[in-house]
């Protein structure tokens, strides 16, 4: 195909010039840009509440406070301790590569978890692949949540909620000990 040039007073106009100027063009990426960014958010937001909601009534059924799951670092910290996990694996997605340590500790949990709702090991690829409807199963289903069955298999109990093994009561305090100052011996 053959390019033709337009003559439009004395300056030459090239036939695939697109006419814009520099300023709509960046006004175009930057449109692109923020729906792009808007996406992003919604897809987030969405992601948030379809873990939150599920997995407070998860915590609700299981005996530990659901507004622990609408806090972000603080609801995977309790959903691993649920599992009977240390919590503190929670920290380790905040470091490169370490959320796949975080997700190979939370599937542990989840097995446990589900293992005390009565769902067999095939419920866990559930869980692994679609996290929201394993959530959903658990906390809005008709299972019940039975925490002895774990010790009964030979699993640890859940770290928090219903089954979790209750503190040692604290010591009584001792008296306390009350010196009576001391005095200079009086002077003779």
């Amino acid at each position: 195909m053959r390019r033709r040039a337009l003559v439009q007073g004395d300056r030459a106009i090239d036939a695939y010039d697109s006419y814009t100027s520099d300023a709509q063009a960046a006004a175009t990426v930057a449109l692109i840009l923020l729906a792009f960014t808007a996406f992003v958010a919604a897809i987030v937001v969405l992601n948030y509440l379809l873990t939150a909601i599920p997995l407070a009534g998860l915590f609700r059924k299981t005996g530990v406070e659901p507004w622990k799951a609408w806090v972000p670092v603080l609801n995977t910290y309790t959903w691993l301790r649920l599992g009977g996990q240390n919590g503190n694996w929670a920290w380790a997605s905040f470091v490169p590569y370490g959320g796949l340590v975080t997700s190979v500790f939370l599937y542990i949990g989840m097995f446990r978890t589900g293992r005390a709702f009565g769902k067999g090991a095939g419920f866990l690829i559930l869980g692994i692949f679609l996290p929201w409807v394993w959530l959903i199963i658990l906390a809005f289903g008709r299972a019940d949540y039975r925490p002895d069955t774990l010790a009964a298999e030979g699993y640890g109990p859940p770290l928090v909620g219903f089954g979790a093994a209750q503190p040692a009561p604290l010591p009584p305090a001792q008296p306390e000990y009350t010196a009576t100052p001391y005095l200079p011996p009086p002077a003779v």
